[in-house]
């Protein structure tokens, strides 16, 4: 039976533009024997969009660090569009994927030419159950190309190891990666952001367009740089979970003040003076704070809180 992608790219040949506008010129993944992969509605339904065009498979390449024997967790593997690149630099890759069909097909591929994915092991199960910590020994990176839906999960759950994680790489939606890069009185600026930059350094390096995926998604994508550790490592906050829950729930209602978000867990002028202490208004919302501003209010109402 003729593998379908072999009617796909010379489909995709004949008809489609790049996203300078140039007509047949289209750069998709070399043909390859793991034809049964091409399964799109099986990823489809788990939110995933393929990055298929080669070129763009290339540039992000480029931007991720290279260290021989390096451990690399890799999250949504797909068809190994982006695997056997990592693995060709002699990288280790666990490679997760949630699919069973797909991880199963990525798996017979690795045994059946493990010349072609040296130092590949194929995982197939849910990121956001699978205990990370277990899969690597050591330190390691991440690359993912994340369903849109489970990007702030899939962070959450990384973020839990990050006293072993040396940088994160994730291809994401624009709009998210701008949340998670926004500073301080901006629009965008929310607890994702907060989160995000107590745990890194972040940095968008690359946009996307839609045409590079299969099937193209309707908005652009964007390559996030996230280098660890973030502000975590300069604030030294004692109980993180705490801190974080707290951050949680200043921004609990954007658009009320800090004085109204926090009358759960401090009173108002306690709230207030420490605003004060920051330069701050009274009537100051979650968005104008900096992680810094977060954690001497933390303190401010611990301290409060504390007995004497």
């Amino acid at each position: 039976m003729v593998c379908r992608a072999v009617k796909l790219i010379g489909e995709a040949r004949r008809g489609m533009r790049t996203a300078t506008g140039a007509p047949g010129r289209c750069r998709f993944v070399p043909l390859i024997p793991h034809c049964y992969t091409l399964v799109p509605m099986a990823r489809q339904r788990l939110g995933q969009h393929f990055l298929a065009d080669s070129g763009w498979q290339r540039r992000i390449l480029q931007t991720l660090p290279r260290g021989n024997h390096e451990t690399w967790i890799e999250i949504g593997a797909g068809h190994g569009e982006m695997t056997r690149l990592l693995a060709a630099e002699d990288r280790h890759v666990i490679a997760i994927e949630a699919d069973e069909r797909l991880a199963s097909g990525l798996r017979r591929a690795t045994e059946e030419n493990p010349a072609q994915w040296p130092g590949v092991d194929v995982v197939r199960g849910d990121v956001l159950r699978i205990d990370l910590a277990k899969l690597a020994d050591g330190e390691f990176r991440v690359y993912g190309n994340l369903p849109y839906y489970i990007t702030s999960p899939t962070l959450m759950a990384l973020f839990r190891h990050a006293d072993r994680i040396r940088s994160i790489h994730i291809v994401i939606q624009w709009e998210v990666a701008a949340r998670i890069v926004a500073r301080p009185g901006g629009r965008e600026y929310g607890y994702l952001s907060a989160v995000c930059q107590f745990y890194t350094r972040p940095e968008i390096l690359l946009r996307i367009p839609p045409g590079a995926f299969r099937p193209p998604p309707k908005v652009a994508s964007a390559l996030v740089h996230m280098d660890l550790p973030g502000e975590r490592a300069k604030l030294a906050i004692s109980d993180e979970q705490r801190f974080l829950k707290f951050v949680g729930a200043c921004f609990s209602q954007k658009r009320k003040t800090l004085r109204n978000n926090l009358r759960a867990l401090a009173n108002a002028e306690e709230v207030s003076e420490a605003l004060a202490e920051r330069g701050l208004r009274p009537d100051a919302r979650a968005e104008q704070l900096s992680l810094a501003d977060f954690a001497r209010l933390f303190a401010r109402v611990r301290r409060a809180e504390s007995p004497g």
